[in-house]
């Protein structure tokens, strides 16, 4: 019997065992990669291929809501399921964006989590019938269709960074997302296995496409735009997000 490919995507080691386990009792599924990080999620979804990825919404560096159409792009028939600790409007509006077709809250009950990633397997959209009982939420989605279609009709093809996350390519997503962890040009290297030349390459791309001129700015930049998260807690397993403080934010 075919068992249907997940990866999950959560930086809290424990609550990603407990979940891998509750999802491997099931035999029709079977998980086959792990990741704690953006770009940890890019290299393993390209290298296992998933069919659904379950990923939390507040990843360390930059955001799975980021993460999300990057994985897409590389496979458009790859289903995201969003889990956070809150399911309101705003943050169901940003999965519905970022290409999500489920969204779960981590209080959720494991057989509830399992059910849902079935019903995404056979088809269904979870957060377009969410929305049936949101007129709030349904009537953004609206607003956001509608933009988005006058948009295109004045530019032509239109901003295809328009409603699809940062508009970097999955290599430079990685970068920026390690230089947000607080890594060096080495350090980028390592994780992602290329020179330190290619590393700073892909930065220049970086800083062009978010229209900076270093760094210190490409993470400011990152963050205000919601891209990325920052906070002083030390992430388990390598190097911490920057601090607000550190990037002139606070």
């Amino acid at each position: 019997m075919y068992r249907r490919r997940i990866m999950v995507v959560d930086d809290h080691p424990f609550f990603r065992s407990g979940l891998i386990k509750v999802l491997e009792q099931d035999t029709r599924l079977r998980v086959v990669a792990e990741a704690a990080t953006g770009h940890e999620a890019v290299q393993r979804a390209a290298i296992h291929r998933p069919d659904l990825v379950v990923m939390d919404v507040q990843l360390p560096g930059v955001t799975g809501l980021q993460v999300a159409p990057v994985l897409r792009r590389q496979r458009p028939s790859l289903a995201v399921v969003f889990l956070s600790m809150y399911a309101d409007d705003e943050r169901l509006f940003a999965a519905i964006r970022a290409g999500a077709v489920g969204f779960l809250t981590k209080d959720s009950n494991p057989s509830a989590i399992v059910e849902a990633i079935h019903a995404v397997l056979n088809g269904q959209n979870l957060l377009q019938e969410a929305m049936l009982g949101r007129p709030g939420l349904a009537q953004r989605v609206l607003r956001e269709v509608r933009a988005l279609g006058d948009h295109r009709a004045s530019a032509g093809d239109g901003d295809p960074t328009l409603g699809r996350g940062t508009g970097l390519s999955a290599r430079e997503l990685e970068v920026l997302d390690c230089l947000v962890m607080g890594r060096s040009n080495k350090e980028i290297g390592d994780a992602l296995f290329i020179t330190e030349q290619t590393v700073k390459n892909h930065m220049t791309s970086v800083l062009r496409k978010l229209q900076v001129d270093d760094r210190v700015s490409a993470l400011r930049c990152a963050v205000i735009r919601g891209w990325a998260e920052i906070g002083p807690q030390p992430y388990a397993g390598g190097p911490r997000p920057l601090a607000g403080a550190e990037l002139g934010l606070e």
